[in-house]
């Protein structure tokens, strides 16, 4: 088992988690059950899913849940793009927002390299 609260990209994915949630008070009303819902959503799935995997006996079992967290990046990133597209955001938002999202899918990307599966 590992200690997810010492994993820089849980540290990292729950910063993130809470940078969406306050862009996302932005949108309009009429996306609360779309893009913000959508947003968010992603973005707390990948610190839990960190931490959930986190608690599995095997590198393998890890490893599934990290590829999830993964997943849920790289939806955020097109959800990012779409908001971009709608004005929802702006250009300069996108690219704070992808560069800290890099960051935790380079982190995530190589600490799963190194698990034993």
């Amino acid at each position: 088992m590992h200690r997810y609260k010492d994993l820089k990209f849980w540290q990292l994915s729950r910063v993130f988690c809470k940078e969406v949630y306050e862009i996302t008070k932005k949108f309009p009303e009429e996306e609360k059950f779309g893009l913000v819902s959508q947003l968010r959503r992603a973005s707390v799935s990948i610190c839990s899913n960190i931490a959930e995997g986190s608690s599995r006996k095997s590198d393998k079992d890890f490893s599934r849940f990290l590829t999830m967290s993964l997943g849920s990046c790289y939806e955020i990133d097109t959800q990012l793009i779409l908001a971009t597209d709608l004005n929802f955001i702006s250009e300069n938002d996108y690219s704070k927002l992808f560069k800290k999202l890099i960051s935790i899918i380079k982190m995530l990307s190589k600490f799963n390299s190194t698990l034993k599966i």
